[in-house]
């Protein structure tokens, strides 16, 4: 199969863009995410006809947060859209003319970025994607591991503390508010009020409160050696990377790939996060280490993932 057409639902932005067999972009469109689920199902159709106007495009992968079931056609649940067993491969072939694949955009980012990031070469990986919230991807053996329901791979809710935080999904301990852009935020808040002295770079880049530091904040003061804001991101490295030890008991990997917002920081977050694994990993001095890579494709994973989703069919 030559050209597919990837897509990446967001919160305020929808993209789609070509893809080629090589994993390139040829051409993309974004337009702005509706507020409604009809809206986003009409957008999500005007895109690809946008983007694939005079284009050969033979599939269309879609890529979207929630519970997407096996058949790869309908969302059983999205947290950011009212979308409750939307049916959105039938309604999207309807209004495009073309065979669509509908994944979870954490799986697809995870198939981006083992088919043409940092995964090439490893047939045994598991992606993990450290951004506002937690999400993952499970590669063994060279396929998409989904889940009898097409479930698996929700590392963020897996719960690391019994009776802990209360998280979105309803549940309380879930790992994605100990190692996570909201977790980072929290950790900076805390230890800013209680030792301010030590945050003045990470205050100055905000509005002067604790309340008023935000990601990006955390990160700026990081690099010019905060140390309210160092520690905090070695808290979030601390969580981060306990799991991932959980993770190699349970998969054994070759390779652990971390992306998402938190991860563009380098290896002032990826380093720590490695120290982590190594101190929680069972076993440690006795065994192989899973590697632990960084993402590479950034924004564009879940896009690709999805249109060469669309070309494995």
């Amino acid at each position: 199969m030559g050209l597919t057409i990837g897509v990446d639902i967001g919160g305020t932005k929808i993209a789609a863009g070509v893809v080629d067999e090589d994993g390139t972009i040829l051409d993309i469109s974004r337009v702005a995410t509706p507020p409604t689920p009809e809206g986003v199902v009409e957008a999500i159709a005007d895109a690809i006809k946008t983007v694939g106007k005079g284009v050969s495009a033979e599939a269309v992968g879609i890529g979207a947060a929630g519970y997407v079931d096996d058949k790869r056609a309908t969302i059983l649940f999205a947290p950011n859209i009212l979308w409750r067993h939307e049916a959105l491969k039938d309604k999207i072939e309807q209004r495009v003319g073309l065979s669509v694949v509908v994944e979870n955009d954490a799986n697809a980012a995870a198939w981006g970025e083992y088919r043409f990031g940092a995964g090439a070469g490893y047939d045994d990986v598991i992606c993990v994607t450290l951004g506002t919230g937690l999400g993952g991807g499970i590669i063994i053996g060279g396929k998409l591991r989904r889940g009898r329901f097409g479930i698996a791979g929700e590392f963020g809710h897996v719960r690391v503390v019994p009776d802990g935080l209360l998280c979105g999904c309803g549940s309380q301990g879930c790992w994605e508010q100990y190692a996570s852009g909201r977790a980072l935020v929290r950790y900076a808040r805390q230890r800013a009020t209680a030792t301010p002295d030590a945050a003045t770079i990470l205050l100055g880049l905000g509005d002067g409160t604790p309340e008023g530091i935000e990601g990006t904040h955390v990160s700026a003061a990081a690099r010019q050696g905060d140390k309210v804001a160092i520690d905090s991101f070695r808290e979030l490295a601390r969580w981060a990377g306990a799991g991932l030890a959980d993770l190699a008991s349970l998969f054994d990997p070759s390779a652990f790939i971390v992306g998402g917002g938190v991860s563009d920081e380098g290896d002032l977050v990826l380093d720590p996060i490695r120290k982590s694994f190594r101190r929680w990993l069972v076993g440690s001095r006795y065994r192989p280490h899973a590697q632990g890579l960084a993402a590479r494709l950034g924004g564009r994973a879940g896009l690709v993932g999805a249109a060469d989703l669309a070309r494995q069919g």
